[in-house]
């Protein structure tokens, strides 16, 4: 079986194998044969903290060839969406059943792929606000994986919400995706007050966004590709009295990733939530779009595809 596995001497730290066992799965697991994945920023970090041997991915789209030995979670035949913690990018995999959503015929894999890590993160990060409806929301790197759905998701919850992007080009596509408002900097002091600011992006961002949080507000922090953040007391003094930092963590509660990635589909499936693919490549490139990846040229997800993809 063919499969990426990490090696120093690759192009992106990676090898594409073609001596991988085939999946033995426990179980509670499915067999998946894989037809579509998505990469991820911190992939890029967990690939050179694991660089001799290991086998990444974390997002698939694909369809079940073996159900679940205890009878749990989809049938034979069924396509799926699963959030793993490793071994992805390869040609079969197995799959905790409770991590997979069936997928509607509307759903193609590669929609489907970038939903795992990215749509459960904004999903579960918005809910850290509780109702949202009628409140002022704002999301950093709103263009980015996480972003896209963050400010889908909370325009679909009712919120009014200000996109922040790195740069002007990026406003209209911030735009597109339902942002009553875009903004390229956070040091306008008329911004705000927020009731939750969803932050992906960390560095002199994330203080600036506290001092535009309501009294009692909440910031998710979940992303840090903008480096190490620096927070004072007084950056609350501002306006954000009593407000909470949460250190989010998306991969947690376990045992309910399935039943999100189905709220997710079924969303994408009704046409109420758009995936935005910035780059999608046959799976042999996936060295090609880590390094995009790691430039930050990719605006959405990038999308690598097995096979035929279909």
């Amino acid at each position: 079986m063919r499969g990426f596995i990490t090696d120093p001497g690759g192009r992106a730290g990676l090898r594409l194998a073609d001596d991988l066992p085939e999946p033995s799965p426990g179980p509670h697991e499915a067999v998946v044969e894989v037809r579509a994945y998505a990469v991820n920023h911190d992939e890029l970090n967990l690939i050179a903290r694991r660089p001799d041997g290991w086998r990444p991915g974390q997002d698939v789209a694909g369809v079940v060839v073996r159900a679940a030995a205890d009878g749990g979670g989809p049938v034979a035949g069924t396509r799926v969406a699963g959030y793993l913690d490793w071994e992805g990018w390869s040609e079969r995999i197995s799959v905790p059943a409770h991590c997979l959503a069936a997928l509607d015929d509307r759903v193609s894999f590669e929609e489907a792929a970038t939903l795992p890590i990215a749509g459960l993160t904004a999903l579960r990060a918005l809910r850290v606000g509780g109702a949202v409806l009628g409140r002022k929301v704002l999301v950093t790197g709103a263009t980015g994986g996480v972003g896209q759905f963050a400010v889908q998701l909370a325009v679909a919850a009712g919120a009014h919400v200000t996109a922040q992007v790195s740069d002007p080009e990026r406003e209209a596509e911030a735009h597109a995706l339902g942002a009553h408002q875009v903004v390229t900097s956070l040091e306008d002091d008329t911004l705000g007050p927020f009731h939750l600011v969803l932050d992906g992006i960390g560095g002199p961002l994330t203080a600036q966004a506290v001092r535009r949080i309501a009294p009692g507000g909440h910031l998710a922090w979940y992303g840090n590709i903008g480096g190490a953040a620096e927070l004072r007391l007084a950056d609350f003094y501002a306006q954000g009295w009593n407000a909470h930092i949460v250190g989010f963590i998306s991969p947690v509660p376990e045992e309910t990733k399935g039943e999100d990635l189905a709220i997710l589909t079924a969303l994408v499936a009704d046409g109420r939530l758009t995936p935005r693919i910035g780059l999608a490549l046959p799976w042999e490139k996936t060295p090609d779009a880590l390094d995009a990846l790691a430039r930050r040229e990719i605006r959405g997800k990038a999308v690598l595809t097995v096979g035929d993809g279909r």
